[in-house]
């Protein structure tokens, strides 16, 4: 159930449709998923959510594409927000991450969220050689 109905025809707005037209060809398809479709309700929202997006998940970096997806999946996980578990684990599957990969995300994921749980609730102390602040430089 959503809190916001999308624009029954979002692309009659010229900045949603031009935020469309380059989503689809950035990502070389027709498909523009309810996300989009939902946020186009505020073309200005849309606009500078996709252009960070685009920035971050779309461009060439240090990271490739499948560890983008599979870091995006592992905080969807962590924010419980099943839209993007959903489509980022498409996305890195159409990317090239393996059922192999995709499993041990899931064993990483599930370790680090019980050792934060740990942690969290232990309150440990953060040790200094961790601290920038107060480690010995490199």
């Amino acid at each position: 159930m959503s809190t916001q109905r999308p624009p029954q025809d979002p692309e009659s707005h010229p900045r949603v449709k031009a935020v469309f037209d380059d989503m689809r060809a950035i990502r070389q398809t027709d498909f523009v998923n309810s996300f989009w479709r939902t946020l186009a309700f505020d073309p200005d929202l849309l606009e500078r959510t996709w252009t960070e997006v685009k920035q971050v998940m779309a461009m060439p970096s240090l990271l490739d594409p499948v560890t983008k997806e599979m870091i995006f999946i592992a905080v969807s996980v962590a924010n419980a927000c099943t839209f993007c578990v959903h489509s980022h684990t498409a996305a890195a599957k159409a990317k090239g991450m393996t059922d192999a990969q995709y499993a041990e995300l899931l064993s990483i994921i599930a370790v680090a969220g019980k050792t934060n749980q740990l942690a969290t609730a232990l309150q440990v102390p953060v040790d200094a050689v961790f601290n920038a602040d107060t480690a010995a430089p490199r």
